[in-house]
């Protein structure tokens, strides 16, 4: 069993094109075999900015689900599972907004950058406001650890930890919580206790952060301890209350920038995507009718790879042997601009073949996709109710 839990989210736009499978996909296939894993389909969120096309977001959801499980996503390995279909997300977000400050949300930094580039929209709304909190809640009603995000969206986790931590502040000091924490400590056995103590000190006088982390390892290594004995000692460690919520750290992604047909990102918006589920005469058709370097508009006239959109393909999937021949033989008018785009071609079909294979499967029997979902919505709903009872129980609510 592993022990790092990962989440990772992704809005309904529909079909996905190769810089979703470059930029997420990859490392989502890559991660279900290292560690726990939860996969969701953000409909709430979709709902922030498209909440006046609502018909649109049904078909974009199993459209993307298909290319999720088409991609390699296993739900062998993975928990698959659609964010409104575990209401618990939303019963979280709601008690957490009892105590977020409203400066905190207004900070974030996609608050502002969002509302400048979607000015056709108009974003006034508590939903965009809240939709980092909902993310918060996302992350914190599964206890995970570990979320894989680019640098631009490490602010998002920062702003988690830190509602994790009021959250616990405010809520995780329980009755008795002092003696029970040293009875935990007696749990430990006596040469763990001491050692435990010795970090503390350390910690909470002099301010160690290498005393914090040992302190850290020594309660995950402790297999003796229950899952609330465990939560009391971290915060007891730190200096506050018990963990209810526990706060989860950046898994920074390597920045994928999946050229598009244009030379730009590859984007939906700029019209220039290849779709995962793209029949193998298109992709041909697309690749073969791409614009390339301007200087050759000739086939005798030299060019410079470096101002093409077709070299940037060359750089996903061609090998250095390749390469070579595309340097030498653009520079020199060697090859043409068809005869230059022929790997390439070839590489995007050998990517996208099996995967159009798998995609097939679940198009002929759409009940395949519905049941893994509905299963998967289950195994997720299971986990969030196991938080939410701790999180009601701080904060009062576990009357009957």
């Amino acid at each position: 069993m592993f022990d790092d839990r990962v989440l990772s989210g992704m809005r309904p736009t529909g079909a996905l094109h190769l810089g979703h499978y470059h930029g997420v996909l990859k490392n989502w296939v890559s991660l279900q075999h290292e560690h726990q894993c939860l996969f969701f389909v953000a409909d709430w969120h979709a709902l922030t900015t498209h909440y006046d096309t609502p018909e649109v977001i049904e078909e974009n959801v199993w459209d993307m689900l298909v290319d999720w499980l088409a991609a390699g996503v296993d739900p062998a390995l993975a928990t698959l599972f659609i964010q409104s279909r575990v209401p618990e997300h939303a019963e979280l977000h709601l008690l957490m907004s009892m105590i977020t400050p409203l400066g905190w949300l207004e900070r974030v930094p996609t608050y502002k950058d969002q509302q400048e580039k979607l000015v056709e929209k108009d974003l006034s709304t508590y939903g965009f406001l809240g939709y980092p909190l909902l993310q918060s809640a996302d992350i914190l009603i599964y206890r995970a650890n570990l979320v894989p995000v680019g640098e631009d969206q490490v602010p998002h986790i920062e702003f988690t930890r830190e509602i994790a931590r009021r959250f616990n502040h405010v809520y995780g000091r329980d009755p008795g919580f002092e003696e029970k924490a040293e009875a935990a400590i007696k749990k430990l056995g006596a040469k763990r206790g001491k050692l435990y103590r010795e970090l503390r000190t350390r910690y909470q006088e002099q301010g160690d952060d290498d005393a914090l982390q040992s302190g850290h390892a020594l309660l995950d290594e402790a297999a003796s301890l229950s899952m609330g004995d465990r939560e009391r000692l971290f915060g007891y460690l730190e200096g506050g209350g018990k963990m209810i919520l526990s706060e989860p750290k950046a898994l920074l992604t390597a920045a994928s920038r999946m050229p598009g047909l244009d030379g730009q990102k590859m984007s939906k918006s700029y019209n220039n995507t290849i779709s995962l589920r793209e029949d193998a005469a298109s992709v041909e058709q697309k690749v073969r009718t791409m614009p390339t370097d301007p200087a050759r508009v000739r086939r005798t006239d030299p060019g410079d790879p470096d101002k093409c959109p077709v070299w940037q393909l060359h750089c996903v999937y061609t090998d250095e042997k390749t390469h070579d021949w595309v340097q030498q033989g653009c520079r020199s008018a060697g090859i043409g601009c068809i005869e230059c785009k022929q790997p390439v071609i070839e590489g995007i079909q050998k990517e996208l073949a099996p995967i159009r294979e798998r995609a097939q499967v679940y198009l002929d029997d759409p009940s395949l996709v519905r049941n893994i979902i509905s299963d998967g919505n289950d195994r997720a709903r299971k986990l969030a109710s196991e938080t939410m009872r701790d999180v009601r129980e701080a904060m009062g609510l576990d009357y009957s």
